[in-house]
C-alpha cells in the first residue's frame, strides 16, 4: 500500500468505528470519499470482518468502475450528493438505532437543543422514501441536504456529509446523539422548540455551522 491509498485505509477505519458504535450491523450502511475524478466507496456486502483496503471500490463521476469490485448498492446516493455539494468531500450512510426509529415516524429533528443548528438550519429534515439503492433515493436526500450537513432517510436510517471522513463521522455520531434525545423528549411529551432568531444567532457562533460546508 501507498499512501496513494490512504483513503482506502481511512474508510475502512470509519466503517470499524461505526460498526464498534453498533450504529451498522453485518452488511448495513456505506461510506465514500472522493479520490480525484472518482470516488471510492465501500463494496456491496461489506462490513469490518470482510473488507480490506483493497476491496474499496473505485468508482468514477459516469458510473463506471476501477477493476472487479461491486459498489454498495447505495452508490448512486452517494454519487449524487458528492456531485450536488462540491464542498463536501465523505458521505457517511448508517442505520443508527434512534435515527431509523425517527425516519420511521417520518419526523424531522426540529429546533429542540441548539446543537440542531450545527447541522445548518432550525431543523435536520427527513427526506421523502424510495427504495434503497435506487436513482430516486439519490434525488431525495440530495433535497434534505439542501443547506444542511445530514438528513433522515424516511424509513431508511440517515446520511451525513462532511469536508473529510472525520467530519462526516462526527456529524453522525452527533445527529443519532440528537435524535435518541429528541426521542426520549418525546416520551413526556411535545419538546419546547428555539424560536428561528436564537437559532439564527446559534448557527453564526458555530461559524460555518461547525464544518464548513455551508455559508454563514
Amino acid at each position: 500500500m501507498t499512501d496513494q491509498d490512504e483513503p482506502r485505509r481511512s474508510i475502512l477505519a470509519v466503517v470499524r468505528k461505526l460498526e464498534d458504535k453498533g450504529f451498522n450491523h453485518v452488511s448495513t450502511g456505506n461510506v465514500s470519499c472522493r479520490s480525484g475524478n472518482a470516488i471510492l466507496i465501500t463494496p456491496t456486502g461489506g462490513n469490518s470482518g470482510n473488507m480490506t483496503p483493497e476491496r474499496i471500490v473505485q468508482i468514477d463521476y459516469d458510473g463506471n468502475v476501477a477493476g472487479e469490485g461491486v459498489p454498495s448498492s447505495e452508490w448512486h446516493m452517494h454519487m449524487a450528493i458528492l456531485r450536488a455539494y462540491p464542498a463536501a468531500n465523505a458521505v457517511v450512510h448508517t442505520h443508527a438505532d434512534a435515527c431509523v426509529a425517527l425516519s420511521c415516524l417520518r419526523r424531522s429533528i426540529p429546533a429542540f437543543h441548539y446543537m440542531v443548528a450545527g447541522f445548518g438550519g432550525e431543523d435536520i429534515r427527513c427526506a421523502r422514501y424510495a427504495t434503497f439503492g435506487t436513482a430516486v433515493l439519490a434525488r431525495s436526500p440530495v433535497e434534505a441536504l439542501e443547506t444542511r450537513t445530514a438528513c433522515l432517510l424516511a424509513n431508511h436510517g440517515m446520511i451525513a456529509m462532511g469536508k473529510s471522513l472525520e467530519a462526516a463521522f462526527n456529524a453522525t455520531v452527533k445527529l443519532e446523539t440528537l435524535a435518541r434525545q429528541y426521542l426520549l423528549a418525546l416520551q413526556s411529551g411535545e419538546p419546547v422548540l428555539l424560536p428561528a432568531d436564537e437559532m439564527a444567532r446559534v448557527g453564526k457562533r458555530y461559524g460555518n455551522y461547525g464544518i464548513g460546508l455551508l455559508p454563514g
